[in-house]
Parts: structure tokens; C-alpha cells; sequence
């Protein structure tokens, strides 16, 4: 599915329209919103910026330095670490979805996520031995979380967390708080199609939303007007390995630590943008049948999804967007 935002609007007299785009995270970020002046404007996007940064240093696996990365050295030593809250928030969160999604979602697929990545880099399949390695370190139940004393202890030596199947819709939830402390309410973040949005804009009654039709070459798009919500869509369209006629996408079924291996692609409209986030993955492993009875775990969560199996596509949306 593809996601194009824009906004119907006619800017008040004492509202102006901001626009700020950098890259971020491995992909771009675009920030729009309506400010009262560009002194304001240009304060609270360096009070964004500012945030997305300290949030990637804390959150990426890519980065060695990184608090997650010192986190995932601790694995096995039966210590407890204390964490910076934003760390311990996007635990909590992603080890949530894990139990609610039965582990269709989980944030230590750290050691599965190397090996899907260095194969999709070189296109070299991992071995089963590899894989089954991997997956002795992987389980969201061996993570344990203390909020009293904020700290987190990972029970299995290798456990490496990998947060970034939710780190992007949590990015973008801290972003709009920012925002809301200089006034700002009226606002659209995208990073990587990760898209929340605040308040409508000023003469209109949301930010327009392009969702494809997501059938192969269709350039068609479903247009909806977003407020007080985020949307998300997952697919494979642009990442995936091809070994021995089958195609695997980069969504990975942490259950058996490969990519997907049927084209299946998962639109999320949620109160916010972790759960958006999070949920386009949770639904992409389990499938069309397993995703209607699944959904209801998610209150406040809507689903399109689009499955193509042995040639037959089918389509299910939870209720309209």
C-alpha cells in the first residue's frame, strides 16, 4: 500500500503553514504543521528534531553506542539495568503487543534480525543451524520489566532487542508531545510512512490520506481525511530476497525466523502511532483469517489487509477508515 499525505486547507489569518523535511532513521522525515509565527515554527522543530534524535540514540540496533545496543550486551549476566524512560516506555509497549499478539510480534528478534538482514544484504539465504541458534535467544517472555525501579534484565545470553518494528510510531507519539508544548496542535508526521496526525488543519476537516488499492502496478488511491489518529501500511514491495523461486519479504515471522514468504500487505488506522506501527507487522504474520479474530485484541485499532496466496488475492477491511 502506498501513503501520500497532503492537506486540504485554507490557512487562517493568524495560522500559517510549516513545512521541515531531514533524513532520519534510514528514511525521511517530514514534519507539517500550523504555527502563529516562524519564530514559534522554527522553535518547535528544533524541539522535534532534537527529540527524534535523542530517541534514535536510545532506540537503534544500528548504532553501537546506543542505549538498546548496551542494553542487549547485559543478556544472560541475570542483571538488572536501569534504563532512561524512553527505553523502558518502548519495552513496555512493544512487550505488550508481543503478549497480546501471541509473539506475531517481538521485540527481542534482535538475533533473527541479523541474519534476515545480512541475507536480504547478500543475498544469501541463512542455514537452518544459523536460524535455530538464533532463535534460542529469542522470546519476549525472557525480557522482564520492573516499573518501580525502571530496569529491565534479559534472561538468555544473545538476547539482542531489535525495537524497530514499533521505534518509528513511538518516535512520532514523543514528536506530537513536543509539538503540544509550544501550542502546536494542528500537525502531520511522516517517518517512512509512519503517519500520525493531530488536529485538522484550519478550514478543513483533516489531513488528506492516499492509500493505495495495494493490486500489483495499480497506482490508484483511496483518499481519507486523518485527524487524532495515525495510519501505517505494510508490504514488500521494495525489500525482499529471492531464493530458489520464492520470494520472502522483510516482515519476519519471529516464530520461524524467516521473511514472509506470501505477498501480504497490512494498513493500520490507530489512536496512535506505536500501535499503528507495531500492529501493520503483528497482522502481516498472521494472516487474513487469523487477523479478523485477532483485531479485536486491539480496541481502537481498524485493518485493511491485502493477502495473496497460491494466486488467489483477498482483501478484509476490520470497518471503514
Amino acid at each position: 500500500m502506498s501513503l501520500l499525505c497532503s492537506e486540504l486547507a485554507i490557512a487562517q489569518p493568524d495560522m500559517s503553514r510549516f513545512s521541515f523535511r531531514r533524513g532520519l532513521m534510514g528514511t525521511q522525515f517530514n514534519v507539517i504543521f500550523y504555527a502563529p509565527d516562524t519564530l514559534t515554527a522554527q522553535r518547535a522543530y528544533a524541539a522535534v528534531s532534537a527529540r527524534m534524535d535523542s530517541l534514535n540514540q536510545i532506540m537503534s540496533d544500528y548504532m553501537d553506542g546506543s542505549e538498546i545496543n548496551q542494553l542487549s550486551k547485559t543478556a544472560g549476566s541475570d542483571k538488572w539495568m536501569p534504563v532512561s524512560a524512553e527505553l523502558f516506555a518502548v519495552l513496555y509497549k512493544a512487550k505488550t503487543i508481543a503478549r497480546l499478539s501471541k509473539g506475531r510480534f517481538d521485540p527481542t528478534i534482535g538475533p533473527l534480525s541479523l541474519l534476515w538482514r545480512r541475507a536480504v544484504r547478500r543475498k544469501e539465504f541463512p542455514t537452518e543451524r544459523e536460524r535455530r541458534r538464533a532463535r534460542k535467544s529469542v522470546g519476549y517472555r525472557l525480557m522482564d520489566l520492573d516499573s518501580t525501579t525502571q530496569s529491565v534484565r534479559l534472561r538468555r545470553a544473545g538476547m539482542r532487542l531489535d525495537v524497530g518494528g514499533i521505534g518509528q510510531g513511538f518516535s512520532v507519539d514523543e514528536a506530537f508531545l513536543v509539538l503540544n508544548r509550544f501550542g502546536i496542535r494542528s500537525a502531520l508526521l511522516d517517518i517512512g510512512g509512519d503517519i500520525l496526525a493531530g488536529d485538522s488543519p484550519p478550514a478543513s476537516n483533516g489531513w488528506r490520506v492516499g492509500i493505495g488499492s495495494g493490486k500489483p502496478g495499480d497506482t490508484d488511491t483511496t483518499t481519507i481525511l486523518l485527524k487524532n489518529a495515525a495510519i501505517t501500511t505494510s508490504g514488500d514491495t521494495y525489500r525482499f530476497l529471492e531464493y530458489n523461486g520464492h520470494r520472502y519479504s522483510h516482515i519476519m515471522n519471529p516464530r520461524s525466523g524467516l521473511g514472509l514468504r506470501h505477498l501480504v500487505r497490512a494498513t493500520v488506522l490507530a489512536p496512535d502511532g506505536y500501535h499503528a506501527d507495531a500492529l501493520t507487522k503483528v497482522f502481516s504474520v498472521a494472516g487474513l483469517r487469523k487477523s479478523r479474530r485477532l483485531i479485536n485484541r486491539f480496541p481502537g485499532s481498524k485493518l485493511l489487509i491485502l493477502e495473496n496466496k497460491r494466486g488467489r488475492l483477498r482483501k478484509w477491511q476490520s470497518a471503514p477508515f
